[in-house]
């Protein structure tokens, strides 16, 4: 019995062609998962010769059994994903924008005051 979802295309969806994007996106999972030694080398290579001989989805089955989860996200842009270490402190982000608007908003602030003190001394 397989463990993925029935919403996976390859259960759901499982005589529909095979396409080269799914082909590359399942051999940069494959090629991870072996770096990552989720996966020993024989099994690396059988999983890579399922994956090119495979004509249908379903038959990608045993190539994705097993493989970490892609993630179901997207990476929030305001998180840094550059080199830095889990507890470093990074960079500061340039301030000159936010500097910018706030003496904006002071200014007009101030401008706003002093129009207000003319009207209440006539």
């Amino acid at each position: 019995m397989s463990e993925l979802p029935i919403s996976s295309p390859y259960r759901s969806t499982p005589d529909a062609p095979v396409s080269d994007a799914e082909r590359d996106q399942l051999n940069g999972r494959l090629n991870a998962a072996f770096e990552a030694g989720s996966i020993d080398a024989d099994d690396f290579r059988s999983r890579l010769d399922r994956l090119f001989a495979a004509q249908r989805l379903g038959e990608l089955v045993p190539v994705v059994q097993g493989l970490p989860p892609l993630p179901t996200y997207d990476t929030p842009s305001i998180v840094d994903v550059g080199t830095g270490q889990p507890g470093e402190v990074s960079e500061a982000r340039p301030a000159e924008r936010i500097a910018l608007i706030l003496i904006a908003v002071v200014g007009v602030m101030f401008l706003i005051a002093m129009m207000l003190l003319f009207i209440l001394m006539d």
